[in-house]
């Protein structure tokens, strides 16, 4: 089993910065890539491929939210740049584990808080 650990929540001001952690523990050579997603409905933020070390983000986020990953440590951190309340939501870690079909393995949750 993998499990995983998210850090770095927090209530911040509108145009304010955060960077989010997330570390796999357990059985990681399992983990085919690592993500970030936010909300009940598990919006897609962004991902990184253990395999090559290749990032995507969500194309509506670009240029103010970045992916960056560790393979070594079997990290995943998510920086978050002029942060809008719309932002607000708790954001998820996620394993995506060689032979599940996607992504099934989750953090607990962290939550961002953007004031206006």
């Amino acid at each position: 089993q993998v499990q995983l650990v998210e850090s770095g929540g927090g209530l911040v001001q509108a145009g304010a910065s955060l960077r989010l952690s997330c570390a796999a523990s357990g059985r990681t050579f399992t983990v085919y890539k690592m993500a970030w997603f936010r909300g009940n409905e598990r919006e897609y933020v962004g991902d990184f491929d253990r395999t090559n070390s290749h990032t995507n983000i969500a194309d509506s986020l670009k240029g103010r939210f970045s992916i960056s990953g560790d393979a070594t440590k079997n990290t995943i951190d998510l920086q978050m740049n002029n942060l809008q309340p719309e932002d607000t939501d708790v954001y998820y870690c996620g394993a995506y584990i060689y032979g599940s079909p996607y992504y099934d393995t989750w953090g607990q949750g962290t939550q961002v808080t953007v004031s206006s």
